[in-house]
């Protein structure tokens, strides 16, 4: 299988909505309430999301494609949160569940990481749910440790991984 990574461009929005939700849907059902998870991923909304970020050129996106069909990715930007001013911020890394554990991820997480060493950081965090043990296992595997940082997200806690890079 032939893997390819690059940046989105316009017209991926569709594409990009459509891994998203579904990973979505694969990962955080035993995590979010069925209202919260039904609302997360309604496909026009997330449509509306990329094609915004798109139109914006805001954040970094990548889009990685299993033998030509769209299989995983990725947005970063700098750190959202006022008090990780000058870091990075992995802000989403999906993929869709028929290709989990095939290495998809780690390809996607390498280039990402790449870009943000490229750009000037020095460091990189990202929020992920505490109760999601497979990603957390996965940003572990990639060098990421669990910060003393969390925060409420919808009706459950996010905590805070960082990396240096």
């Amino acid at each position: 299988m032939e893997a390819v990574i690059r940046k989105v461009q316009q017209g991926d929005a569709s594409n990009l909505a459509y891994i998203q939700t579904e990973s979505w849907k694969a990962a955080f059902t035993s995590i979010l309430d069925a209202e919260t998870l039904t609302k997360c991923t309604n496909i026009e909304r997330a449509t509306s999301m990329y094609q915004r970020l798109l139109d914006e050129k805001k954040g970094n996106g990548y889009l990685l494609a299993v033998d030509g069909k769209p299989h995983c990715i990725a947005y970063w930007d700098a750190a959202r949160d006022s008090e990780l001013v000058g870091k990075a911020e992995l802000i989403c890394i999906h993929s869709l569940p028929n290709n989990w554990h095939k290495g998809y991820g780690s390809m996607m997480m390498n280039r990402v990481l790449k870009d943000i060493k490229e750009a000037g950081y020095s460091e990189v965090v990202l929020w992920v749910f505490r109760q999601n043990l497979r990603a957390r296992a996965f940003y572990e595997a990639n060098g990421f440790a669990l910060t003393d940082f969390s925060k409420p997200a919808f009706d459950t806690e996010e905590v805070l991984y960082s990396k240096k890079i």
